[in-house]
């Protein structure tokens, strides 16, 4: 895991800055890679890396790396579940490896096979490749977003030397560090914020002129020409993500489901997936918040590290998983945060749930608690170090626990993001759409799917926003027309070929919601220089929930499937059966949470931020400035995307 920055130009042209330049747009990434830093440059193209050493730990996994001869080069940020797999079809094809790191193996697959390779890789990632012959630079994204990568066209030089620039890194900061970067709002996507809480709108970031990659996408950039030519991919293709490979598992195809047969190649496939998510040269630990999805992946890493202790520590194949999952006693880690009950709350039920399951596992489990003034302080430095507001609240949380991990000495944490989006985990959102298409025709769900989401979901919903920004501000928004268009897309492109209106709101809310919890996990834990992996939120467990029939997700009823009784409502139904005989009852039948903070009560302490800001006093009206000011917990559904902006523009560019 690692933070990646570089520069682009045509030729002739060298890029606009200097090493040292390149060096402190490097280091604002160094809380991603604190364990070294590398720099490359060849005539148009310069490369730099903050690594943060995970696998093979040794010199020859410095980044950037670069093929023998000179010609390609790579800096890469992420890790490769199929690493193994892909070296042996290397190595078959005559390539020979230097190093033991994942690095290496997609820099010779990109070589070998050229962009074509992407869609082989599975894991998580952000890449900028280099073929200096070609002139040509490739950057790619994970399929479902886990990590990030950002970029902007800048104008440098002057008179006929004047000429585009690409700027492109793990996080928005470095890219501002770039001389001709300037930190301006983007009105469009501010105002999105307010009524989705995300910080990206489509490729828009908060940041005018700074573009985010999106999930799946691939951009190769032709730079041999006089201007830039720039061609993009998408691995997402359709609203399917592809066969899975479950059907070796046990799986089925159509109609050939049956809950059994879906439970049995559920199981099978999220074991592998943990298995695979376990190998590291470092140590390991879990994130346990008590919810099904963290206990079953703790279950199973607590029990890999039996399998290894009985065997006496042999690595299995093809994950070849090392003596880093456990403590000396072979105990798997465990961590669990939540807010620590003062101003008369009771503290987070996660902590009870979380006990449970250590318990039950017997983990060495530690607990983070978050109190009132941790969350006011932190809220800011986040802020301060991101670039970028909050997401949600309990990103606090996830820091201040990564936090610990880092102090006891761990630096990869497994976490259960994903199985909500796949598997269909929101009870009310997906009640929300039995009944809102229930008298639809195909042609009105399918229209009116976005406008749906955007509404149902939203912080600051159309009707409050308009009493609550200035019309100036309205104006500059473009009334957000963006904004609905956005979700009108999303949702047209996540209804392609479904027939099922409520498996097409499903892939809408994993398009959406599942990356905007994976830039939140990124950004939290890598602040702390962790590396937060999500084994169900794995291409292969996504490509199986996707063929799996929305019955054997969620079910409102008697149905045939019989996952359902009259009157009763069940999420993530295959995955829940999957799973049930392994964890304890209280487990199973949790609803869900995740690492919640009475926030709600919180947020007075910043309300005076919607005054300190001149930016913001400008966007929003004295209506809802006052209602913030006397008692920003009566509004917190508005106070907290408007507080975050408030002081976002304040830290960041006023």
């Amino acid at each position: 895991m690692c933070g990646i920055v570089g520069v682009a130009t045509t030729r002739p042209h060298p890029v606009s800055v200097d090493d040292a330049t390149l060096r402190r747009m490097r280091d604002r990434l160094a809380h991603r890679g604190p364990d070294g830093a590398g720099l490359w440059r060849s005539e148009n193209f310069a490369l730099a890396h903050r690594r943060l050493a995970v696998l093979d730990l040794s010199e020859a996994a410095h980044q950037p790396m670069i093929a023998p001869g000179g010609r390609h080069a790579i800096s890469y940020n992420g890790e490769l579940y199929n690493d193994l797999e892909l070296r042996r079809e290397l190595s078959a094809e005559g390539v020979g490896f230097h190093s033991a790191s994942d690095t290496e193996t997609v820099l010779h697959a990109l070589t070998r096979w050229g962009t074509g390779a992407i869609a082989r890789l599975r894991g998580m990632f952000a890449l900028a490749y280099v073929d200096v012959d070609a002139q040509k630079l490739v950057l790619a994204r994970d399929p479902l977003g886990i990590k990030p990568l950002y970029y902007a066209v800048v104008r440098v030089g002057g008179g006929a030397d004047a000429r585009d620039e690409l700027v492109f890194a793990s996080e928005v900061p470095a890219i501002l560090a770039h001389p001709a970067v300037r930190a301006r709002p983007d009105p469009i996507t501010a105002s999105a914020y307010l009524t989705t809480i995300r910080v990206t709108l489509g490729a828009r970031t908060l940041f005018a002129g700074v573009r985010t990659l999106l999930p799946g996408q691939t951009l190769e950039v032709d730079l041999s020409g006089e201007h830039a030519a720039v061609k993009s991919s998408d691995s997402w293709g359709d609203s399917r993500l592809g066969a899975s490979a479950s059907r070796s598992a046990g799986g089925a195809a159509g109609s050939e489901w049956t809950l059994e047969r879906a439970s049995h190649a559920v199981r099978a496939c999220v074991r592998d997936s943990v298995r695979r998510h376990l190998r590291s040269d470092v140590p390991v630990c879990e994130l346990l918040s008590g919810g099904i999805d963290s206990s079953i992946i703790a279950m199973i890493a607590g029990e890999i590290a039996s399998e290894r202790r009985n065997a006496g520590g042999a690595s299995d194949q093809p994950v070849s998983i090392g003596d880093t999952i456990a403590d000396r006693e072979g105990r798997v880690m465990t961590y669990c945060a939540g807010a620590a009950g003062a101003d008369g709350q009771a503290g987070s039920d996660d902590f009870a749930y979380a006990r449970l399951m250590a318990g039950a596992i017997e983990s060495r489990h530690t607990e983070v608690r978050v109190d009132r003034a941790m969350f006011a302080s932190q809220w800011e430095s986040m802020i301060r170090r991101t670039g970028v507001p909050l997401s949600t609240p309990n990103e606090v949380a996830i820091n201040a626990v990564a936090a610990r991990i880092r102090a006891d000495g761990r630096v990869v944490a497994l976490s259960g993001e994903g199985a909500d989006e796949l598997f269909a985990g929101y009870v009310a959102p997906m009640q929300g759409v039995f009944e809102h298409t229930r008298r639809k025709s195909e042609s009105q769900w399918r229209r009116e799917g976005g406008t749906h989401q955007l509404v149902s979901t939203a912080w600051m919903s159309p009707d409050v926003k308009r009493g609550a920004i200035t019309d100036e501000f309205r104006r500059l928004s473009e009334d957000d027309e963006t904004l609905r268009a956005a979700y009108d897309a999303e949702f047209e492109r996540a209804s392609r070929g479904v027939d099922d209106p409520a498996e097409a709101h499903l892939r809408f809310i994993r398009r959406i919601n599942l990356t905007g919890l994976l830039l939140r996990l990124d950004s939290a834990s890598m602040l702390e220089s962790i590396e937060g992996r999500t084994p169900i939120a794995d291409i292969e467990v996504a490509r199986l929930a996707d063929e799996l029939p929305m019955g054997m997700k969620f079910a409102t009823s008697d149905d045939a499937t019989g996952a359902g009784s009259a009157g009763m409502v069940r999420s993530k139904i295959a995955l829940r059966e999957a799973f049930a005989g392994d964890l304890p009852r209280e487990i199973v039948e949790r609803p869900k949470a995740s690492f919640p903070l009475p926030f709600q009560s919180w947020v007075i302490d910043r309300g005076s931020e919607i005054e300190r800001s001149e930016w913001a006093r400008g966007v929003f009206t004295p209506m809802l400035r006052e209602m913030i000011r006397s008692d920003a917990s009566k509004v917190w559904q508005l106070a907290w995307p408007s507080i975050n902006l408030a002081m976002w523009a304040r830290v960041w560019w006023e």
